[in-house]
């Protein structure tokens, strides 16, 4: 079974709620190569990092998952930011669509 890189992204009423990512692509069989895996790492960790109110998140990061959820409004900057991200990981999706999937649930 191919490995791959699962995204879910969750919003209510229209409020951003969670994004969760989980898995690794594998997209090469080199170690320290996997280009996709890099992609997603890098899209989201700088995203987490330009957070205008990261204490309103709980924020998992993991090897091979990582999560940001709120029960908040979250401010104009922060939905930008998050809107960003995903905006920059479906590109990665319409690449490389065999090695990260995106999932939208309202």
């Amino acid at each position: 079974m191919l490995n791959m890189v699962h995204v879910t992204y969750i919003e209510q009423k229209g409020l951003f709620k969670e994004v969760e990512i989980k898995g690794h692509a594998d997209s090469t069989t080199e170690e320290g190569h996997d280009l996709v895996c890099a992609a997603v790492s890098s899209i989201t960790v700088g995203a987490l990092n330009a957070l205008e109110q990261p204490d309103i998140f709980d924020i998992l990061m993991e090897d091979g998952h990582i999560r940001l959820k709120t029960n908040q409004k979250i401010s104009r900057h922060d939905a930008v930011v998050i809107e960003t991200m995903m905006i920059q990981l479906a590109t990665i999706e319409d690449s490389y669509g065999t090695f990260i999937r995106i999932q939208t649930k309202k």
